[in-house]
């Protein structure tokens, strides 16, 4: 089997790049709210949607571009991405309203769907070799890890000296290396024999991801309602008639005789609960350092910082593991030092918590990215080589379904907890999250309000203990569950390049 030369180790430093970026824009505007605000004048519903439009379309549309790549060809699908993404980033810095600011976040979810897909199609075509392909996936796993790090720091930074459009420009430079660049250094790969994309598949798989994200964000965000409620089940049921249509359908968009195969079924739940565990646990945390410990968001964000390097040693680390190790054996271990690191915080106090908090995210971190880089490397390879790209967007819309049902559930039993321990002398606007018990609290005399202070963020600690404890029992579960599925598929007796000697004739043989 050839190895990969050095044409293609830059060229995959050229393909983590618009990762980064990817992964920024999905944190990056979150400090810019204020001072976009005082500018833009947005209601609270156009605010919500100026932050959160960007994840629901780009969640929406990655299963029809991870198709539409290997249709079209997945290079050509990255670079008209790449450009599209550039041209919308500069829209949005210098949008002159809450409704173009929405519509070019909205534009730019759709072009950061193109991203995800395509450079992870294109790794699979890239490194043949299977142990030089999990390290790729490392680095293409650590670069996520690296943009959703920098985001907040950048974007402090910017901030600092510039207006709130700059941070959207951080996207401009990158997108246009990518593009002057990746003509040289990417190989093109598209399915010769692949049909016409069916559009009322498009449009169902569009409707069904969109309206669940859109239930689950605003379950987590305003707690249940017949809004959220009618549109998680409104999804649920378009979800189900897109199924039904996969299978009746010559040429469908989402193949189902994948799951069949018990290491794609396996690495895709494992990756969904990492990211379920990781997300829904992750919001808790940031408000911990700022509502609870007073840190501001730039020393916040310094302290999450090992953390996210955790995860750069976790991926970097998985290809050499799996050398020694076999596979089910790394996913497995990795999920049960996540739990390890998750039981660290269930013993974070609400004075003195940091080192622990800091400790038990590196750890969980330093488990679970191997996990994602096996994971993601076990999902692309299970597929063969013309259906890649799509196999690539079903682990990343799994990805992005597992986060918002993680802020979503997780978020709303440590809500449920922050409600049911803060005392009643907490005034009722402070009941319901710890950032109004804060604002209401600065409203009173320091003899009245720092006390309830206190018990608010008492009750916050252990609203955030209490989902620790629910995320130790979620990953030792998930662990057991990967072990049994991947054992059935065989790669607990051998390494990952299984994947391509066995399970692709598996996948041949039901189609």
């Amino acid at each position: 089997m050839s190895r990969a030369t050095r044409r293609e180790w830059i060229g995959l430093a050229v393909l983590a790049l618009p990762c980064v970026v990817y992964a920024m824009d999905l944190t990056v505007l979150n400090l810019a709210v204020p001072s976009l605000s005082a500018d833009l004048h947005p209601s609270s519903t156009q605010l919500l949607w100026i932050v959160d439009i960007y994840g629901f379309t780009l969640a929406a549309s990655l299963i029809t571009m991870g198709n539409l790549g290997d249709r079209i060809g997945r290079r050509r699908l990255l670079l008209v991405g790449a450009v599209v993404f550039g041209i919308v980033s500069t829209v949005a810095a210098y949008a002159t309203s809450a409704a173009m600011l929405i519509a070019a976040r909205a534009l730019l979810g759709v072009a950061g769907a193109t991203i995800a897909p395509s450079t992870l199609s294109l790794i699979r075509t890239m490194f043949a070799d299977a142990h030089q392909r999990t390290f790729a996936i490392g680095v293409w796993i650590t670069s996520f890890s690296a943009g959703g790090a920098a985001g907040p720091l950048l974007g402090g930074v910017l901030l600092e000296q510039f207006w709130w459009g700059s941070v959207f420009l951080l996207a401009v430079p990158v997108m246009g290396l990518l593009v002057a660049v990746g003509p040289r250094l990417l190989p093109e790969f598209r399915d010769r024999d692949a049909g016409r994309l069916d559009p009322y598949s498009v449009a169902l798989s569009l409707v069904a991801v969109l309206t669940v994200v859109y239930g689950l964000k605003q379950i987590a965000q305003q707690g249940p309602g017949w809004v959220p409620v009618a549109a998680l089940l409104a999804g649920l049921a378009v979800g189900t008639m897109f199924v039904r249509r996969q299978r009746r359908t010559a040429e469908p968009l989402l193949d189902l005789r994948l799951f069949r195969l018990p290491a794609f079924s396996a690495a895709l739940a494992s990756y969904t609960l990492g990211i379920f565990v990781v997300f829904g646990l992750d919001l808790f945390i940031d408000q911990y350092l700022q509502l609870v410990l007073g840190l501001s968001p730039l020393r916040a964000g310094l302290w999450l910082l090992p953390a996210a390097l955790g995860f750069v040693v976790g991926s970097l680390l998985a290809p050499r593991l799996v050398r020694h190790l076999r596979p089910v054996h790394v996913i497995t271990a990795g999920m049960v030092l996540a739990a390890a690191g998750f039981a660290v915080l269930t013993l974070v106090g609400s004075r003195s918590g940091l080192a622990l908090l800091v400790s038990g995210s590196t750890v969980f971190s330093i488990g679970l990215a191997p996990v994602f880089t096996l994971a993601a490397d076990v999902v692309v390879g299970a597929a063969p080589p013309e259906r890649a790209g799509a196999a690539s967007a079903i682990s990343e819309t799994g990805a992005e379904l597992g986060g918002a049902l993680g802020i979503a559930v997780l978020g709303s039993i440590g809500t449920a907890v922050y409600r049911s321990q803060v005392p009643d002398s907490v005034p009722t606007a402070g009941r319901d999250t710890l950032g109004a018990a804060v604002q209401a609290a600065a409203r009173m005399p320091e003899r009245i309000g720092a006390p309830l202070l206190d018990a608010a963020r008492v009750a916050f600690t252990h609203g955030l203990q209490v989902m620790a404890g629910v995320c130790v029992v979620v990953v030792v579960a998930g662990a057991v569950l990967t072990a049994m599925l991947l054992r059935r598929s065989g790669l607990d007796r051998s390494q990952p390049d299984v994947v391509d000697a066995g399970v692709q004739p598996e996948f041949a043989a039901q189609g």
